[in-house]
C-alpha cells in the first residue's frame, strides 16, 4: 500500500503537559542561536513556564541524550544531536507513557477489577491500530521537521503523510 487513509476521528486524544512543554523546550535548544549555551531561565521565559518545571522537563531528555548540561556560569543546554536525528516519538517517549498507555484496559475496569470484554475486545483494537498510526507518523518526524511554521508545516504533512479525516 503506498499510502494510509484512516477514516476516523480522535477529537479527544491529549497530549500530556509534560510532553506537550517538554518537546518545546527540546526544540527551544536545538535551535537556540547564539554560541552560549540557553539556560533554564531562557527557556522558561520564552516559553512562558516557570524555571523549576523546565529544569524537571530537561532531566529525562538529558538522560536520553537528546541534550548535554553544562553548570555554572556560561552553564546551560546544548544540542547532543542533529535535528534531523531526533525523531518526535522518541522524544514523547522519554517525556511521557506513549500515546496508548500500556494499562489502558485497566483504568475502565469495572468495580470486579476485570472488564468483561478482556478476551475480545474491538474498541481495545481499535486505540492499537490508532497508536500504531500515530507512531509511524511520529517515528518520521524529527526536530528539523518541526522547524516550520503552522501552516507550512500543515501542508507539508497533508502532502506528505495523507490522512483523511470525516467529520
Amino acid at each position: 500500500m503506498d499510502f494510509l487513509v484512516c477514516f476516523c476521528t480522535l477529537r479527544s486524544m491529549q497530549v500530556s503537559a509534560a510532553e506537550e512543554y517538554g518537546l518545546r523546550c527540546l526544540l527551544r535548544v536545538y535551535y537556540h542561536e547564539g554560541a552560549e549555551a540557553i539556560t533554564v531561565q531562557q527557556i522558561a521565559t520564552q516559553e512562558g513556564l516557570t524555571p523549576e518545571y523546565v529544569a524537571k522537563l530537561m532531566r529525562p531528555l538529558r538522560a536520553g541524550s537528546l541534550v548535554t548540561a553544562n553548570r555554572g556560569p556560561g552553564g546551560g543546554y546544548r544540542r547532543a544531536r542533529k535535528p534531523s536525528e531526533v525523531n518526535v516519538w522518541d522524544v514523547l517517549g522519554l517525556l511521557g507513557s506513549g500515546v496508548i498507555s500500556e494499562v489502558f484496559c485497566d483504568r475502565y475496569s469495572p468495580k470486579s477489577g476485570e472488564c468483561v470484554h478482556i478476551v475480545d475486545c474491538s474498541i481495545r483494537a481499535m486505540w492499537k491500530q490508532a497508536e500504531q498510526l500515530l507512531r509511524g507518523l511520529f517515528e518520521h518526524l524529527t526536530l528539523e521537521d518541526l522547524r516550520r511554521g503552522e501552516g507550512p508545516m500543515a501542508r507539508w504533512l497533508a502532502s506528505s503523510h495523507p490522512v483523511v479525516i470525516k467529520d
